[in-house]
C-alpha cells in the first residue's frame, strides 16, 4: 500500500512520515510539499503538493492509496477550496482513503470559530467525497508553550483569558503515533476521532511548566477583551484575534471534548507527568 502525507515539510507532517517510516517500508510512504526540497531530508519520495495547484496534485497521486490531508493554514475561505482540490486530485489520481487532520474547538461565537467552521466543511466534503476516510479532530498543541518557556520566565506568570476552563492538549509525537495506524488499519474507516491527552487547566499546565523547569510561575487570568488586545499589541490584528479566540474556547468548555485518541492509536495518549518529566530527562 502506497501512502502519501501532505505538508510533510511542516512538524505535523514530518512526523507522522517519521511515525509510518517506524512500521512500513520507506519505498511506501510518499511526502508531498509544497516546496518539495524542504522535505528532502525526510528519507522518503518527494513529490509536488501545492494546495493550489490540482493538477499537479493528479500527478503526484498517481499510484497513491491512501492520503493523509493535513489541513491548511490559509485563512478559512480559502482552505475548503485549497483542500477541496486535494480531495478533487485525489478522487481523479484513484485514491482510495483520506486521512484528515481537523481539530477540535468552539463551531460558533468566537474569532477562532471561523477556522472550526472551515474545518468542519471539510470533514463534510470528506465524508462526500467517494472514498474511504478517517478524520481526525486535534487537540491544541502543547508544544508551543514549552518552547515559550524562557519568555514565561522572564514576566514570572502566564497569562490569558481560559480562566478555570480544562483543555484538551495534545503533543505532536502522540498525534503522528495515531495517524500511523489511522491510515494502516481499516478498522478506523468511517470513524471521527477526538485526538487529545487527559484535559487540563492552565493552572495545572503552570505547574507542569514551573516543575520542569525549575522556576515559580503564577496564572494570572484575563477577560476575554483584554487578553485580546495584549495579543494584538504582541501579534498583530490578525493572529491576536484568532489566538484569544483559541483561548475564549477553551474558557467555554468547547476544549474540553472526550478523547477517543485511545481508539485511534490503541492506547492512552501519554500521561502530562510523563511527558513534562521526559523534558527534564531530555535537559538533562
Amino acid at each position: 500500500m502506497k501512502i502519501a502525507v501532505t505538508a510533510a515539510s511542516g512538524e505535523l507532517g514530518a512526523k507522522i512520515v517519521h511515525a509510518l517510516l517506524k512500521v512500513c517500508n520507506k519505498e511506501d510512504i510518499i511526502a508531498l510539499a509544497r516546496t518539495e526540497k524542504k522535505a528532502q531530508s525526510l528519507g522518503v519520495k518527494v513529490r509536488s503538493g501545492d494546495y493550489d495547484a490540482p493538477e499537479k496534485l493528479q500527478d503526484s497521486l498517481q499510484g497513491i492509496d491512501t492520503l493523509l490531508l493535513v489541513s491548511g493554514k490559509e485563512a478559512p475561505e480559502l482552505r475548503i477550496q485549497q483542500h477541496r482540490n486535494v480531495l478533487q486530485a485525489a478522487k481523479i489520481a484513484g485514491v482510495s482513503k483520506i486521512v484528515y487532520t481537523s481539530i477540535q474547538g468552539a463551531d460558533e461565537g468566537t474569532a477562532f470559530s471561523p477556522v472550526v467552521q472551515s474545518n468542519r466543511q471539510t470533514e463534510e466534503d470528506v465524508k462526500t467525497s467517494g472514498m474511504q476516510w478517517v478524520i481526525g479532530r486535534n487537540g491544541i498543541y502543547i508544544e508551543p508553550d514549552v518552547e515559550y518557556i524562557e519568555t514565561y520566565k522572564k514576566a514570572g506568570f502566564i497569562s490569558n483569558c481560559a480562566g478555570d476552563g480544562k483543555c484538551g492538549y495534545v503533543t505532536r509525537n502522540e498525534l503522528a503515533y495515531a495517524y500511523a495506524r489511522m491510515l494502516l488499519e481499516e478498522k478506523h474507516n468511517g470513524q471521527t476521532y477526538n485526538l487529545h491527552g487527559q484535559s487540563i487547566t492552565q493552572q495545572q499546565l503552570t505547574d507542569h511548566l514551573s516543575r520542569t523547569f525549575s522556576t515559580n510561575l503564577r496564572y494570572t487570568p484575563l477577560s476575554v477583551a483584554a487578553y485580546r488586545q495584549d495579543r494584538i499589541d504582541e501579534l498583530g490584528e490578525f493572529m491576536g484575534i484568532i489566538i484569544a479566540g483559541i483561548y475564549q474556547g477553551i474558557y467555554e468548555g468547547k476544549s474540553d471534548n472526550e478523547s477517543q485518541f485511545h481508539l485511534a492509536a490503541g492506547r492512552e495518549h501519554q500521561s502530562w507527568t510523563d511527558y513534562f518529566d521526559s523534558l527534564i530527562t531530555t535537559s538533562n
